[in-house]
């Protein structure tokens, strides 16, 4: 009997994406972990079906990135260099965190006040010298729009 090997491939490049989706839900949540890791069996029976000599440990866990309820991706740095030129005056990662966090619902905890105070400090060392600049050598780093050479 003929067998189609194109349709097996695609098949098996599906069933290794659900596998790496899977996964990664296990990973990200223990707790409910018997339902995705019986899913995660069942794919692999599927895939020995389709391919024998396939193996599933070469498959890695996809995982999924978690979202800032508050800024969408890549806003982050456009709402800092706000914060600054509305100040005026050089300020802190730290200032600029909480000038954008103040007043945002729900309330933010203080490990996401830290995670987006790193994302902020990275952003703004990500654009030294394009767009804002370190004021000094003093620590914590102040940081200031960057001026046109003119002080």
């Amino acid at each position: 009997m003929p067998r189609a090997e194109i349709l097996s491939k695609q098949a098996l490049n599906t069933l290794t994406q659900l596998h790496a989706e899977l996964a990664g839900k296990i990973e990200t949540n223990r707790k409910s972990g018997d339902k995705p890791r019986s899913q995660m069996v069942q794919v692999e029976a599927v895939m020995k079906m389709l391919d024998p000599e396939f193996s599933a440990r070469s498959i890695s866990a996809k995982r999924r990135n978690t979202g800032n309820p508050w800024f969408r991706r890549g806003t982050m740095y456009r709402s800092a260099v706000d914060v600054l030129r509305q100040a005026g005056t050089p300020m802190t990662a730290r200032e600029i965190t909480l000038a954008l966090l103040d007043g945002k619902t729900p309330t933010p905890s203080r490990k996401q006040e830290k995670d987006a105070q790193a994302v902020i400090l990275a952003a703004l060392q990500d654009h030294a010298g394009s767009g804002v600049e370190q004021v000094g050598e003093v620590r914590p780093a102040q940081w200031r729009l960057k001026t046109n050479g003119r002080d």
